[in-house]
């Protein structure tokens, strides 16, 4: 199963992603995960969050123009070479990874990411086949899931979690 993720482009000045952040964070929806990148003129802003419906349609109200995703959440040992063994099983699969975003959360000693892949379901199958997706994963694969199991935080800091 995936999480939903939201992609949005953004103009690279002062102010565009804090005003995304202050309409999320007023209305209460959390931010587990989150990657910019820019160019002299333009950003893309990925975001996993708590209720990516009612995200998508607060962005729309505002103009800009959300389109939705999946990722593959995957748990990591705390090791060297970990990732590299998930890249190694997805490329012998003929699968391209497009991005790696880490997220808050933590099963124990292990660093869950979300991996933005050229084909999910085929990236699952190949990752479980090769006992790289852990069954605990399974768990977290809603983003409302993700967000509950992050670290709390006071009720006047909601909004991002970063």
């Amino acid at each position: 199963m995936a999480l939903v993720e939201i992609s949005l482009r953004l103009p690279n000045r002062p102010g565009a992603l804090a005003g995304v952040a202050r309409s999320l964070a007023e209305n209460r929806i959390n931010v587990a995960a989150i990657s910019v990148e820019a160019t002299s003129n333009r950003g893309t802003v990925r975001l996993v969050v708590s209720d990516p419906a009612r995200a998508v349609r607060l962005l729309e109200e505002s103009g800009l123009k959300p389109s939705t995703g999946e990722l593959l959440p995957v748990h990591l040992e705390e090791r060297t070479g970990s990732l590299l063994q998930v890249l190694d099983c997805l490329a012998a699969a003929r699968i391209n990874v497009r991005y790696v975003t880490l997220l808050v959360q933590r099963d124990g000693a292990r660093v869950l990411v979300a991996l933005g892949v050229s084909s999910p379901k085929k990236a699952l199958a190949a990752l479980r086949k090769a006992g790289y997706y852990s069954s605990g994963a399974e768990g977290l694969v809603s983003n409302s899931d993700l967000v509950a199991a992050a670290p709390s935080i006071p009720s006047e800091s909601v909004g991002l979690l970063l």
